[in-house]
C-alpha cells in the first residue's frame, strides 16, 4: 500500500488503518505524515537519507575518537607531511592550510543523538551522561522509542482466546473455549 501524506485531497482509504499520523523525527522537518509501516520514523526518502548521512557522520566521529582511528589519523598525517616535503623539494609553495584540523573547543563538545541535529554541547559535571542538546530532541527520540516498544509488545502479544471469543466469537476453524470448558462460562 502506498502511503500518501495528508494534503487534503487524498482519499482516506489510502492511509493504513493501523498507523496513526505522526511527526517526522528528523530535526528541522516537523512534517506530519501517515507512515506506511508502524515503525516508520521519517516522512520521506529525503528525510531518511538525511538521517543516514547524519548517522554516518556520527559513526565516523566516534571512529576518529577511538585508538584505531587516532592511529590511522597519525599515519595519514605522516603521509601528508611526506607529500609536503616532496612539494617543497620541487620548489612549489607550501599549502595554505593544514588538512583535518579541528577547533580545540569543538573537539571537547558532545554531538546530539537526534537524527539530523548537528548541534554540539559541552559535557557538564551535573549530568555527564547527557546525550541530547535540548529537551525537544530528547522528547522526540523518547516518543519514537515508546511507540516502537509499544508496537513490539503488540506484535509479540499472544491473543487471549477468551477475550477474542467475547468480542468476536470463535475464529473460523476453531472451537470456542466455552464449548471446551463449561466452567469458564459466566452465570
Amino acid at each position: 500500500m502506498v502511503c500518501v501524506q495528508h494534503d487534503g485531497f487524498s482519499p482516506w482509504r489510502q492511509v493504513p488503518d493501523h498507523c496513526r499520523a505522526r511527526i517526522c523525527l528528523l530535526k528541522g522537518c516537523g512534517t506530519w505524515f501517515s507512515p506506511p509501516h508502524p515503525l516508520s520514523r521519517y516522512c520521506s526518502e529525503a528525510c531518511g537519507e538525511a538521517a543516514r548521512l547524519w548517522s554516518r557522520r556520527l559513526a565516523a566521529e566516534r571512529y576518529r575518537a577511538s585508538e584505531k582511528g587516532k592511529e590511522r589519523r597519525r599515519q595519514q598525517s605522516c603521509r601528508y607531511r611526506e607529500r609536503v616535503r616532496q612539494r617543497r623539494e620541487e620548489a612549489q609553495p607550501p599549502p595554505m592550510a593544514c588538512e583535518g584540523h579541528q577547533e580545540a573547543e569543538d573537539s571537547e563538545r558532545i554531538p546530539c543523538l537526534r537524527p539530523g541535529c548537528y548541534e554540539r554541547f559541552p559535557p557538564s559535571r551535573r549530568s555527564p551522561l547527557r546525550k541530547f542538546c535540548c529537551a525537544l530532541c530528547r522528547r522526540a527520540l523518547q516518543r519514537v522509542h515508546r511507540r516502537e516498544a509499544h508496537w513490539q509488545r503488540r506484535v509479540l502479544r499472544i491473543p487471549d482466546e477468551r477475550r477474542w471469543d467475547r468480542s468476536h466469537g470463535p475464529p473460523a476453524g476453531r472451537v470456542s473455549s466455552r464449548v471446551l470448558r463449561p466452567d469458564l462460562e459466566r452465570p
